[in-house]
């Protein structure tokens, strides 16, 4: 349920207001358990969401960082390396001598 919530801090280019809400439906969605909220709750929902989204981007604005910014496709292609090494989504894992 939390797949679209990966770091967003110190990288380049910047986080995306896309990326930002999608954390933060993410989270709501992970806090209140469940993925689609009723009609009764729908408005709450969507407002925890934008407040989330809000001071997410807030918080990223404010963030210092120390170290030089990471490329984007540089962190995805070593998450799926890592991925392929461990067995994940379905791809064996060689056998071990």
């Amino acid at each position: 349920m939390c797949r679209n919530i990966h770091t967003l801090h110190n990288f380049e280019p910047a986080a995306s207001s896309d990326e930002v809400h999608a954390a933060a439906l993410q989270y709501v969605r992970k806090i209140a358990g469940t993925t689609k909220p009723s009609k009764a709750n729908a408005d709450a929902f969507d407002h925890a969401v934008a407040e989330i989204a809000h001071i997410t981007q807030h918080l990223l604005e404010d963030l210092v960082a120390t170290t030089p910014p990471k490329n984007r496709e540089e962190e995805a292609a070593k998450a799926r390396a890592r991925a392929e090494r461990s067995g994940r989504y379905g791809t064996p894992v060689a056998a071990a001598s």
